[in-house]
């Protein structure tokens, strides 16, 4: 890797600093700041990290003082990540001697004694996100079984850090993430050789293999059979990351007969017979490294590890250890691991995961390593032009894609010149963007509140389980209109300067606002204008207020953090939702219905607050009852065919859990039919027919 080549990324990823310094929409303190903000997102976009924020924070614990930039805990697995940012904001990088970056990492280790030592009581105000991450970190305290520093820095490294350090009587990790390294992983995307495993370290000994060379020459594979604790390990250093090439992620422990239930059966009452009964691991490797001693052969470090089949396997291993404690002692697990002499990965991989997959059921459309949904969103987003038809949204379905459309302009200036005014970078967005725009608006800001790839896992996995159709075009405008009103709210909920939780602020006010509509707005109109209206912005700025009312009195004595990501927490919020008001905003007053994600053209009268009024109360109509008026209704004579047919709908929609919403005429004439039902005092009867 070229020196030039990474002081191109630098000045890259400077400029992208100082846009967003210069935004008046983002309100964050200092330059350090904006950079661990931006190099943290997009870690986490190429799943080097889960639900990772930033949060900085200083200090002094007696003469010693501490320092992070941002966190992320997986209390599941007890395990703490801080970060630590040593900014310097030269262009071309400076390098900085290691020692200077140890003493940032180990001003990150004091911040864990301070909160020990009781920093949440001196934090005020104490409930903001600061003081919640304190007493967290405190509560954690003895418990955290893996305790992480990651150090990000816009220089280079003058040398090497330690694997582990000391601090405060814990054993501590220390990753760096300079600037050589943020250019392999973000800039060009190598992310396969951060994975460096060194058996000898992680087990003690080598490991006994037999190589096998394929009679084409393509590939060589070797066979082993790995301790379940060294598998579990390794998952537990590397995370999904190891499973990039993968074709589906842990499906989870649920259900009796599942394969992981079944593993765990394995591993808690037979681990010795656990290599005879599991189909084992298939991975891949950039590089091999073994050790020949007589006429044995023995593995000694993998680089590039990926696992392509056994996925499931090597997260139950990792589960069962971490969360409920199973010795693995007596555990061995058989492992193939193949490196790629001469020909594609991308297509060996593609052909071992078809051939090999055969614990659980996986579509074809499962076995790409880009998904269709996101390359229709992309294709759609490179052919959708304003109604000015002079630019377009940008959708980055690869990382950095959007960079390299820009250079690849930059060798012509007018190209490069069209190209920004078409697609500037207020118009990109990417996955992540998207899944967190489109949970909120559909009633998930739970999910949201997780961060961007447990939201966006989960987001994909709804998808799936909905067979969701392919998007079109007006699914498209319908996004657009979204992404402009979740960044409107993100933009004026900033502007209040809440002390705490503006992130899940934003979120529940998005879910808020598709919960009172009814999921109605007039997407044609917001597409059109590529803005808000005064009046809903106005509308947005009044009921920020009442929301995060609504989060902390929901809250309680829990953790603030941890309830916002529940789901009893939106049950809650919702029972205490703002109301609309006459008169209402251009984007709801003639907002035509939206099925199947299909958005039509205006028509009709002004809609009034009184009929999303209707259509709420139409939803606090269970499924049976709704059976029960058709049914009665229409035996009697009271309801006409079509009045019962359209209950029956409403019965079909309140037992799909209101994903799809009743329309403004729906709701009157169920309403009106209900009615109808009790006034002809059939509503004892279809009480009993409820029985």
């Amino acid at each position: 890797m070229s020196e030039d080549a990474t002081s191109e990324f630098a000045r890259a990823l400077a400029e992208e600093v100082d846009e967003a310094r210069d935004d008046p929409t983002i309100d964050i303190p200092s330059t350090e700041a904006l950079f661990t903000r931006i190099v943290i997102d997009e870690l986490e976009e190429i799943g080097h990290f889960d639900a990772a924020f930033d949060l900085p924070q200083e200090g002094k614990v007696g003469r010693s003082p501490f320092r992070i930039s941002g966190y992320a805990i997986d209390e599941d697995a007890g395990q703490l990540t801080l970060f630590a940012t040593h900014y310097s904001g030269d262009v071309p990088p400076r390098r900085v001697p290691a020692s200077e970056l140890l003493k940032t990492a180990e001003r990150a280790g004091t911040y864990v004694a301070a909160c020990i030592g009781g920093l949440a009581d001196r934090i005020e105000p104490s409930n903001t996100e600061a003081g919640d991450l304190a007493r967290r970190v405190a509560v954690l305290g003895e418990r955290i079984d893996r305790f992480r520093i990651v150090v990000l820095t816009d220089c280079i490294a003058g040398g090497t850090l330690p694997a582990t350090v000391d601090s405060h009587g814990k054993p501590v990790e220390i990753e760096l993430y300079d600037m050589v390294r943020l250019h392999r992983v973000l800039g060009e995307g190598q992310t396969r050789a951060d994975i460096d495993v060194d058996l000898v370290a992680l087990t003690g000994h080598r490991i006994a293999c037999l190589p096998v060379a394929s009679g084409a020459g393509h590939y060589e594979a070797f066979l082993a059979a790995f301790p379940g604790e060294a598998l579990s390990r390794i998952y537990d250093r590397y995370g999904t990351h190891l499973l990039e090439l993968n074709v589906r992620a842990f499906l989870g422990l649920s259900g009796r007969k599942s394969v992981n239930a079944e593993l765990r059966r394995t591993l808690v009452e037979q681990p010795e017979m656990f290599l005879a009964f599991n189909n084992g691991v298939v991975a891949t490797a950039d590089d091999v490294r073994v050790e020949r001693e007589g006429g044995a052969v023995y593995l000694t470090g993998l680089r590039g590890l990926q696992i392509v089949n056994g996925g499931q396997t090597t997260a139950s291993l990792h589960r069962a250890r971490r969360k409920e404690s199973v010795a693995l002692g007596a555990v061995e697990v058989p492992v193939k691991i193949i490196r790629v002499t001469d020909g594609d990965l991308e297509q060996m991989v593609s052909s071992i995961s078809r051939a090999a997959n055969r614990q659980n059921t996986v579509q074809q459309a499962d076995f790409s390593a880009n998904d269709p949904f996101h390359r229709d969103v992309e294709t759609l987003a490179n052919n959708a032009w304003l109604e000015s038809g002079r630019g377009r949204w940008f959708y980055e379905r690869a990382r950095g894609s959007w960079l390299a459309a820009e250079q690849k302009a930059s060798y012509r200036t007018t190209e490069q010149r069209t190209f920004r005014e078409q697609t500037p970078k207020a118009r990109r967005f990417g996955k992540l963007d998207l899944a967190r725009y489109l949970s909120a608006w559909d009633g998930f800001p739970w999910r949201v509140a997780f961060g961007g790839q447990k939201n966006f896992q989960a987001f994909m996995q709804r998808r799936k389980e909905l067979t969701a159709p392919p998007p079109d075009a007006p699914w498209f405008r319908r996004l657009i209109a979204l992404t402009i009103l979740y960044r409107a709210t993100e933009r004026l909920v900033r502007t209040m300067k809440f002390p705490a939780y503006g992130v899940n602020i934003v979120a529940y006010l998005v879910a808020a606002l598709g919960e009172r509509t009814g999921g109605r707005i007039d997407f044609d109109l917001v597409w059109r204008q590529q803005r808000l209206s005064p009046e809903m912005e106005t509308l947005i700025f009044a009921w920020a207020p009442l929301i995060d009312q609504a989060l902390r009195a929901s809250v309680g004595s829990r953790n603030p953090t941890e309830w916002f990501k529940k789901e009893d927490c939106w049950v809650e919020v919702r029972n205490h939702l703002p109301t609309l008001t006459d008169p209402l905003p251009a984007e709801l007053n003639g907002a035509s219905p939206n099925t199947a994600g299909v958005v039509s053209e205006r028509h009709g009268p002004t809609l009034q607050v009184a009929d999303y009024d209707r259509i709420e109360e139409c939803m606090r109509i269970p499924s049976a009852i709704w059976v029960a008026t058709a049914e009665a209704g229409q035996r009697s004579g009271v309801l006409h065919f079509k009045l019962a047919s359209i209950c029956m709908t409403l019965a079909n929609y309140a037992a799909g859990g209101w994903s799809r919403r009743p329309s403004i005429k729906q709701a009157k004439h169920g309403l009106e039919s209900v009615a109808k039902v009790r006034a002809a005092g059939l509503f004892d009867e279809t009480q009993r027919e409820l029985g």
